[in-house]
């Protein structure tokens, strides 16, 4: 971070005030030219030459890059982006910032759009009911922060001002949802009050923005072609991109199924219904303490629900829907707010040996091979502390079932299977598995 120097605005002493400020998150706070009236037009042939840089370090996210439309703006101090694929830059902010940090710039602000920052922060804050700059500010440094852990280096300059996971000493590889619950806005980071990448960054319009009915904005379906022809690009060379932008792209490769809406509707009604995630509290007396004089009652309040999942890694499920299956974990924490530390995994065959904390998913060991009985992994997943709100079941059915209904919802997601021709037991063809259990919302998952 640079400090505040003779030619810089005065920047806000309350978060509050800064979601007026600035434009991006990786560089140092603008000055007065680059917030006003600046020198000239804009140099256009300095800033494509910076985007044919970053082109060209960063072959995969070339189609992006060039489908972003540059608009000149005085009122953006430094460079923004809409959620429209419109990117705007201060003439004052081309003109002092060499070309290999403007490069750096590009790929941040078209990192934004791709792994649709504005988006997520809109559930974000209907979801946490926040709401305001100040909360829309801690979105953007925590979208921020899950671009630049891996976004520079190898022919990318790293911006001097650039916010990274170490600036406020937190771990790297997380998402901005997982920073999000980990820092909050005080005088320690009054230096990133200025920052501001536009609406592509948290969802929140701008006044210098041209909004949806402005020239030269992407549709709807125009951004999705954009993300789907980038993801082609790195899952065809995985080799030349970080892994956070090959685990983006392994979801944004996979286009949205409806068994996969049904998935997430199912597991979001189990998290609501009555009983999950409730608890008794004294914190807040209950209302009907006042008609039992001398006694405190606790009043019942909802609480994250805790979910736990159940991944068959027998040998009848192949590689491929175990990749799958750390898909759906993925969207299971989504589904229910983002909160991964209330997601733990159970990976089973004939026996369940470990409870995994839900960090990242490629970090889940999905060891088995032999037979399956998820009997044994309920049993598991029903031992641990705190106990589970919600149990969700991933599996191709070829497993006994408990006998009893287990003391929370469950949900089951079934991988397809053939019936005609397939031998659900080698060693006796007449073998069929039993129907899931009546108590449990079943989703069949691929179909």
């Amino acid at each position: 971070m640079t400090g505040q120097g003779p030619d810089t605005p005065p920047r806000p002493n309350t978060p509050a005030a800064a979601g007026a400020q600035g434009a991006s998150g990786t560089h140092a706070a603008p000055t007065t030219h680059g917030a006003h009236a600046g020198p000239g037009p804009l140099d256009r042939a300095k800033l494509f030459a910076a985007r044919l840089h970053a082109a060209r370090v960063r072959p995969y996210l070339a189609t992006a890059l060039f489908a972003l439309h540059v608009v000149e703006s005085r009122r953006v101090p430094t460079m923004g982006v809409d959620r429209y694929w419109r990117c705007y830059a201060s003439p004052a902010f081309v003109d002092r910032t060499p070309v290999e940090e403007l490069a750096g710039v590009w790929v941040h602000e078209v990192s934004h759009l791709l792994r649709d920052h504005h988006g997520r922060g809109d559930r974000v804050a209907r979801e946490r009911g926040l709401s305001g700059p100040a909360e829309r500010l801690r979105m953007n440094i925590a979208a921020d922060m899950e671009i630049n852990d891996d976004v520079y280096g190898e022919g990318l300059a790293r911006p001097g001002g650039a916010v990274a996971p170490e600036t406020l000493g937190l771990p790297e590889g997380q998402l901005m949802e997982d920073y999000l619950r980990q820092f909050r806005l005080g005088p320690r980071l009054s230096d990133l009050a200025w920052l501001d990448c536009g609406s592509g960054a948290d969802g929140l319009d701008r006044e210098w923005e041209l909004g949806p009915d402005g020239a030269h904005g992407l549709s709807e379906q125009e951004r999705d072609a954009v993300r789907f022809r980038v993801a082609q690009g790195i899952t065809g060379r995985p080799g030349n991109a970080p892994k956070g932008w090959r685990r983006w792209a392994d979801e944004a490769f996979h286009p949205p199924q409806p068994w996969r809406e049904l998935l997430g509707a199912a597991v979001r009604s189990a998290a609501s219904g009555p009983g999950a995630g409730e608890d008794y509290t004294y914190g807040r007396p209950a209302r009907r303490s006042a008609s039992v004089p001398g006694a405190v009652l606790p009043s019942l309040r909802r609480r994250p629900p805790r979910v736990s999942v159940i991944i068959d890694t027998s040998g009848s499920v192949s590689d491929a829907e175990l990749g799958s299956a750390l898909l759906e974990v993925a969207a299971i924490s989504r589904a229910v707010g983002g909160r991964r530390d209330l997601v733990t995994v159970v990976p089973c065959d004939a026996s369940a040996r470990f409870v995994h904390t839900l960090c990242r998913a490629e970090g889940i060991p999905l060891t088995g091979g032999g037979g399956t009985d998820l009997r044994t992994g309920f049993t598991r997943a029903l031992r641990a502390r705190p106990a589970p709100d919600v149990i969700v079941a991933l599996t191709d059915g070829q497993t006994p079932w408990p006998g009893t209904r287990p003391p929370c919802r469950t949900v089951i997601g079934l991988f397809p299977r053939h019936h005609q021709g397939h031998a659900y037991d080698e060693t006796n063809p007449e073998y069929v598995p039993d129907s899931p259990p009546a108590w449990a919302r079943v989703v069949d998952i691929g179909s």
